[in-house]
């Protein structure tokens, strides 16, 4: 008798009987631990601490018509202008500083404010707080970033000059500082 070809398979059979169990195997990591009484409170606590910073922060934020958030700093405006001491004044009775961009993103995002044309933003330099070499803020912290025009600063300016940031990015000084400039503070 010779062997034919393997047919097509079958359809499976019943299940077998189920064995015996296996050794148990290696333990493995320990879990988190879990917090309860005092140490759950603790930490319930340390994070309302922490949103509480948070919104402290931006409270002086939802006041006005305007609010930009570029990296950590939050810029906030009323959208309106005015003279460079006004615009100090506002800012300081709000417990805020007038605008400074720390970096290019910031710069620029303060030029698009705005969708109207000549908008000057008057921003926390000047020539009396700085010596006369306009290297510092207004509290003499020394510049980090600064994008002058060309010819600025302009130091023929004498006692008082005060710095603005132009449509256009880049800052020039002004020995008008009567002007009306937007007026935007930073958080």
């Amino acid at each position: 008798m010779t062997s034919g070809e393997v047919g097509p398979a079958g359809p499976p059979g019943a299940r077998g009987f189920t064995g015996a169990l296996g050794a148990d195997g290696a333990p493995g990591p320990a879990g988190p631990a879990v917090t309860c009484g005092r140490d759950l409170l603790d930490f319930v606590d340390q994070d309302l601490e922490a949103l509480k910073k948070s919104f402290s922060k931006l409270e002086p934020a939802v006041k006005h018509d305007f609010v930009r958030r570029v990296g950590q700093k939050y810029f906030v405006s009323n959208k309106e202008r005015g003279s460079f001491s006004q615009a100090i004044e506002f800012c300081s009775q709000q417990d805020l500083e007038l605008a400074l961009p720390r970096n290019e993103e910031e710069n620029s995002a303060l030029t698009q404010l705005f969708g109207e044309e000549d908008k000057m933003v008057w921003i926390y330099v000047n020539n009396k707080k700085a010596e006369g070499h306009f290297e510092t803020d207004m509290k003499n912290r020394r510049l980090t970033f600064t994008k002058w025009g060309e010819g600025q600063p302009n130091g023929s300016v004498g006692d008082t000059g005060c710095t603005m940031l132009s449509e256009n990015g880049v800052w020039r000084v002004s020995q008008d500082c009567s002007l009306n400039a937007y007026i935007i503070c930073q958080i």
